[in-house]
């Protein structure tokens, strides 16, 4: 076969036959070898074979977790970074999502105005843990804008009195702080004595709508998850043996457990203000990870394309 060469510089003959330089080298690299178009290639984005096993092993040792929860537990833990849209395809490939994993929202009472710092909001009821055939009271007071547990007491009785002495205590921790106090209209919160010690300790006390307990819906929900992630699981021995079990779930919920309308950071993370470094952290290792998938997704395709 005969080559005919011509004046014209390469760069610009590629130009006016609308061929760039990369493509061009490429041909010559495959000279003499088949078009492989539909081959396998790697693409970037692909997450690896060790993630996606990762979070298979990572969700089956917290089957009770819900995809976005399982999500940012493995970002912090440093087991995987990838976004809870992966781990739900990864999941629902392997078979493994569960119920959790389906929430619905309402937009009652969104006209409510949320707090914007610690301590502006705090909210107090009452739960009462089945016992031995009696009953025990959780009282307890959440922080609105946190969710943080300020004190808690499992106490024999739910007058006026108990509820102020856990009011008082969780005062005491923060001094000088004076929150708006959220609670239902149980008959110990409208009584009369409840009323003078809320005005003596300075509080102003916002009670929620009559027939409408989701106004103090931050507690309620914290009642429900304790109740679903620690008094069922667990087998309650005496009094110091609920207390101490109580105690150990309320700190783990402070500290550990990711809270999915904090951005998935814990209670104890807003308390403190550590917003802005969780996520910051967090994004970086999102960020290592996409790198980490292109230079191998990169090294994948130039062995494919030695072998083609």
């Amino acid at each position: 076969m005969m080559t005919v060469k011509t004046d014209t510089p390469l760069n610009k003959l590629l130009a006016m036959i609308g061929i760039n330089s990369s493509k061009y080298y490429s041909w010559i690299d495959r000279n003499e070898r088949p078009n492989n178009h539909n081959g396998f290639i790697p693409k970037k984005h692909w997450i690896l074979d060790w993630e996606r096993g990762a979070i298979i092993n990572y969700a089956r040792l917290h089957v009770d977790e819900g995809y976005r929860r399982l999500t940012y537990m493995m970002l912090d833990e440093n087991i995987v970074a990838v976004s809870p849209s992966t781990t739900y395809r990864v999941l629902k490939s392997a078979g493994l999502l569960n119920r959790r994993n389906k929430v619905k929202h309402s937009s009652k009472g969104s006209g409510f105005v949320q707090p914007t710092m610690p301590h502006q909001h705090w909210h107090t009821d009452i739960k009462y843990v089945n016992f031995r055939g009696t009953f025990l009271f959780l009282i307890s007071v959440i922080d609105g804008y946190s969710r943080y547990i300020v004190h808690h007491e499992v106490r024999t009785n739910m007058q006026e009195y108990d509820i102020q002495i856990v009011v008082q205590r969780a005062l005491e921790k923060y001094p000088g702080v004076k929150p708006r106090l959220i609670t239902d209209n149980g008959s110990q919160f409208i009584s009369r004595d409840f009323a003078e010690y809320v005005k003596e300790v300075g509080l102003q006390h916002i009670r929620t709508s009559i027939a409408y307990p989701q106004s103090n819906g931050k507690i309620e929900r914290y009642h429900r998850t304790v109740h679903e992630e620690c008094l069922a699981t667990k087998s309650l021995i005496n009094l110091d043996d609920v207390r101490k079990k109580i105690a150990e779930f309320i700190e783990f919920y402070n500290t550990k457990r990711l809270h999915s309308s904090l951005f998935y950071l814990t209670p104890d993370d807003f308390l403190t203000n550590r917003i802005t470094e969780k996520l910051e952290a967090r994004n970086t290792k999102l960020q290592l990870a996409k790198k980490n998938r292109y230079e191998n997704g990169r090294q994948l395709r130039h062995e494919v394309m030695n072998v083609s």
